[in-house]
């Protein structure tokens, strides 16, 4: 794994410029070390091995919260989970690990970014329908809102099906909504983090997209629709992984999914380089 200082963008580049295609500006490594920096990947993000582990038990076993809305998950047991999730992060799989890090090897998620990347760029050539949607709005939403205005200023049609459909949940108010082209689930008051798949459910009943670019329930539930999906999962969610292993879906970019919003830039740059 890179360990060296990234080379930080010049005093010339305002926050914004970053999240605009510069090609040739950054290298892997400049990129690499700037995840690491902002600990979307690393020796050391957010879940520590106790917890991971803790995560895949309730997948295995059938917790609904961590279904992302797919069906067939617990036909597989923990470690045979936790080496699926192994292999995206890069980590060592020995189910006798009880505790420690869980590093995410950052040069895996640009690899999986820059996969992405190529999609996106064919959806834009295409002229393909494409929505994004995020259960993660407080992280990942300035990542889905860059890659949404790429594709729209490239070709493809970024659509919001179900924008402003409400209803009640445990007797709260609940509102989906878009941000610059990025889906979220709202209370009306603040944005909210959701594993649901009713959401997407909801989307999808009023539009089915060539593409999704989501994560958590949103990705899960058009997965499990039979839609090609790019989605995002952080190193303790392996629903989507394990899709994936199943042959569902092509790309999942494994990652801690809640730093500063900003910290995802080199996520971007590395989608961007392929239009």
């Amino acid at each position: 794994m890179h360990s060296k200082a990234h080379r930080p963008p010049s005093q010339e580049t305002s926050p914004r410029d970053l999240w605009r295609p510069r090609p040739g500006e950054f290298t892997r490594e400049d990129l690499a070390d700037a995840l690491v920096t902002a600990k979307c990947a690393g020796p050391a993000c957010s879940h520590d091995r106790a917890n991971v582990l803790a995560k895949v038990e309730r997948l295995v076993r059938g917790d609904p919260d961590s279904q992302f809305g797919l069906s067939g998950l617990t036909a597989f047991t923990g470690p045979e989970v936790l080496d699926m999730m192994a292999a995206e992060a890069g980590f060592d799989p020995d189910p006798e690990i009880r505790e420690g890090d869980v590093p995410i090897d950052p040069f895996r998620v640009l690899a999986a970014c820059e996969r992405a990347g190529r999609r996106l760029a064919e959806a834009a050539a295409r002229g393909e329908r494409v929505v994004l949607a995020t259960g993660h709005p407080a992280g990942l939403i300035l990542l889905y809102m860059a890659v949404a205005g790429l594709l729209e200023d490239e070709g493809a049609r970024v659509i919001r099906p179900g924008s402003g459909r409400s209803w009640r949940e445990m007797g709260r108010h609940r509102e989906i909504r878009y941000f610059h082209g990025a889906a979220a689930l709202t209370d009306r008051a603040g944005t909210l983090h959701t594993h649901g798949a009713g959401p997407m459910e909801i989307i999808l009943n009023e539009a089915r997209p060539d593409l999704v670019f989501a994560d958590h329930g949103f990705a899960g539930a058009a997965v499990e629709a039979g839609i090609e999906t790019l989605s995002i999962a952080d190193v303790n969610d392996p629903a989507l992984v394990v899709a994936k292993h199943q042959g569902r879906t092509d790309v999942v970019i494994v990652m801690d999914d809640n730093v500063q919003p900003e910290s995802y830039w080199p996520c971007f740059q590395a989608m961007a380089a392929s239009f």
